[in-house]
């Protein structure tokens, strides 16, 4: 029988494969409404097969997006628009959806990708940025304000309402995004947080701020719907995160009643080593957490791609679920294929049962079954 494809509690909610579609940011929202392109590309992923889709991270508060364009869920406008999106899905898929909290940091106000990604001029709407430090993320970005404890007070209750907006939306989990480089990564990595009061310095300093906001969400978030966090197990850099500092607070927000750790790496140097096109690149760090929380629930994902090798990572105990994000935009049905390569049953839609494995001609030509 095939682990991958053997289901597996997260929390209170019980998935039907351990494969999990990793938020994928879309930069085209409009004032942080999710568009026409967020119906048909999360409508596609809720009948792809995984267990469970997770909705780009999406900003707690207007200064907290990345770019103009991304999602956002702090007010009715968001909501409404979100919990009509969820309530069409729910016609034809029972795929857990959740959503990815988050606040870009000094890494906001920046334009998309394919408008070059760069910090935003003035005259293009730039807004101010903030994070623990004064520091710029590239010397030609904006500098971002220290927030106080003021500021930080606003983050807590910005991550606070969106839950409670999540909550009316209809979402079944919530993912904490303490990764890539974002305002609470800063927090937490020696890299970015310079601070010299009690949110920087030790690993216990620069942990506190994020487990602040982590503590918030969980006595926010109702107990009968999933809450997870995704953080860095690496910034790529002698003198950022340790595995020690990874490990603590992968345990620290277990303790705290988070139901997965979901371990990814970079994003808070703008020029780190990063190996990104080796399969399964950030998969040690996963398992250095698993190793240190072995009750935990632990979800590995980077250039995970290959049905066989996602398989073994789940057989051989190195992590409990898979997190697949740019194998899924290739191809849309990833997960059926991979349940026919693994022998598992292809669960695909009634709808799209002429195309099965066993009846399409063509299946074995293309995917070697």
């Amino acid at each position: 029988m095939s682990q991958l494809f053997s289901s597996r509690a997260i929390g209170p909610l019980t998935l039907r494969n351990r494969i999990i579609v990793a938020p994928m940011c879309q930069y085209s929202a409009i004032d942080g409404v999710p568009q026409p392109w967020h119906a048909q590309h999360l409508g596609r992923l809720a009948i792809s097969g995984a267990g469970l889709v997770i909705v780009e991270a999406t900003g707690v508060e207007a200064e907290g997006r990345i770019s103009p364009a991304d999602t956002g869920l702090w007010n009715d406008e968001q909501e409404a628009a979100f919990s009509a999106l969820l309530k069409d899905i729910r016609t034809y898929s029972d795929t857990p959806i959740g959503i990815q909290l988050a606040h870009a940091g000094r890494k906001a106000s920046t334009a998309a990708p394919w408008d070059g990604g760069q910090a935003l001029p003035a005259d293009q709407g730039a807004w101010t940025t903030s994070a623990p430090s004064a520091i710029p993320f590239r010397d030609e970005w904006h500098t971002p304000v220290a927030l106080d404890e003021a500021g930080m007070q606003r983050v807590i209750d910005a991550f606070v309402s969106a839950a409670g907006r999540a909550e009316r939306a209809g979402f079944d989990l919530i993912e904490l995004h303490a990764a890539h480089g974002y305002l609470l990564s800063e927090f937490l990595s020696p890299i970015s947080n310079h601070r010299t009061d009690e949110y920087g310095g030790s690993n216990e300093n620069r942990m506190r701020f994020p487990l602040r906001v982590a503590r918030a969400l969980r006595d926010a978030w109702p107990r009968d719907r999933a809450l997870g966090v995704r953080f860095n197990g690496s910034d790529w850099v002698d003198d950022g995160l340790t595995i020690e500092d990874v490990q603590a607070f992968a345990r620290a927000l277990h303790e705290m009643g988070y139901d997965y750790l979901h371990v990814s790496t970079g994003g808070n140097v703008a020029r780190a080593p990063i190996p990104g096109k080796e399969a399964g690149y950030q998969l040690p760090f996963a398992e250095a957490v698993k190793a240190a929380v072995p009750e935990a629930n632990v979800v590995a994902v980077g250039m995970i791609y290959e049905p066989a090798q996602a398989e073994a990572i789940i057989a051989e105990g190195k992590a409990d679920f898979i997190g697949i994000a740019r194998a899924i935009l290739d191809d849309p049905h990833w997960p059926h294929h991979a349940a026919v390569a693994l022998g598992a049953k292809e669960g695909l839609p009634k709808q799209y049962l002429g195309a099965a494995a066993k009846i399409w001609p063509a299946y074995e030509r293309l995917y070697g079954r």
